[in-house]
C-alpha cells in the first residue's frame, strides 16, 4: 500500500470556478471525518466542500461526499484518484468557489478528479513497507563490530541498550526477516540471540 508523504494542497480554475484540494494524512475514519468537518467549517462560504477518504491497512474503509454537487460528479471521481493509486491513510476535501458558469456532469468529474491528482502529485507518495523490529542480544565484545556491520548494510538500529549484554533493536523489512537472521548469525559467529517484536510500517518515497 501507499500513502501521501505529507498533507498539502493544489488549486485548479475551470471556467471561473476555483477548485482547491486539501489533503491530509489520517489514521482512521474518525480522524478523517474530523478533518472533513474542519474544512467545511473553515470554508463555509464556498459553494461546495466535497470529500473522499481511504483508511485501513488495506484501504478497506472508504467514503465520499458530493456535498450538493450532482450525484457522482465530485466525491466518486475524487475517491477514484485515491484508490487507483493504492493510497490509504489519506483524506481529501475539494472546496469549490462557483464562478457563475455551469460545467456539466462531465466537466465536474474532470475538475474534481484533476485537482485531487494535482494535489497528490504535489505532496508526493510513499510506499508503506511492512517491517518487524528484531532485537539482537549479544555480548559486549562483538557488539561494536556488529553495529558497524549494520551501518555498512544500510540498517539503522532504533535503540541500543547496554546492560549485562547489549540489545540492539533493528527494524527489518518483514519479507527479509529470515535473511537478516541468517546474516546476523553469520556476522556474530553464532553468538547473537534474536527475537521478533512489534510489527509496523516504514515509508519509502516513490519517485517517478
Amino acid at each position: 500500500m501507499f500513502t501521501v508523504r505529507t498533507g498539502g494542497a493544489a488549486e485548479l480554475q475551470v471556467r471561473r470556478s476555483r477548485f482547491v484540494c486539501t489533503l491530509a494524512r489520517v489514521g482512521d475514519e474518525a480522524e478523517a471525518a474530523a478533518f472533513v468537518a474542519g474544512l467545511r467549517r473553515a470554508h463555509r462560504e464556498a459553494a461546495h466542500n466535497c470529500s473522499a477518504y481511504v483508511v485501513g491497512e488495506r484501504g478497506e474503509f472508504t467514503r465520499s461526499s458530493d456535498d450538493g454537487e450532482p450525484a457522482g460528479t465530485a466525491g466518486v471521481p475524487m475517491l477514484e484518484v485515491l484508490t487507483r493509486r493504492g493510497l490509504t491513510g489519506v483524506a481529501a476535501v475539494v472546496t469549490r468557489y462557483f464562478g457563475g458558469v455551469k460545467l456539466g456532469a462531465g466537466g465536474l468529474v474532470r475538475a474534481y478528479g484533476q485537482v485531487v491528482a494535482a494535489a497528490v502529485q504535489a505532496v508526493g507518495i510513499a510506499e508503506l513497507v511492512p517491517v518487524v523490529t528484531v532485537t539482537v542480544r549479544l555480548e559486549h565484545a562483538p557488539a561494536g563490530r556488529f553495529l558497524g556491520d549494520l551501518h555498512a548494510r544500510g540498517l539503522q538500529p532504533t535503540e541500543v541498550r547496554y546492560g549485562a549484554d547489549v540489545q540492539v533493536d533493528v527494524p527489518v523489512a518483514l519479507e527479509r526477516a529470515a535473511e537478516f537472521a541468517a546474516w546476523a548469525g553469520e556476522a556474530t559467529a553464532g553468538r547473537a540471540r534474536l527475537s521478533e517484536g512489534a510489527r509496523g510500517y516504514t515509508e519509502v518515497p516513490v519517485t517517478g
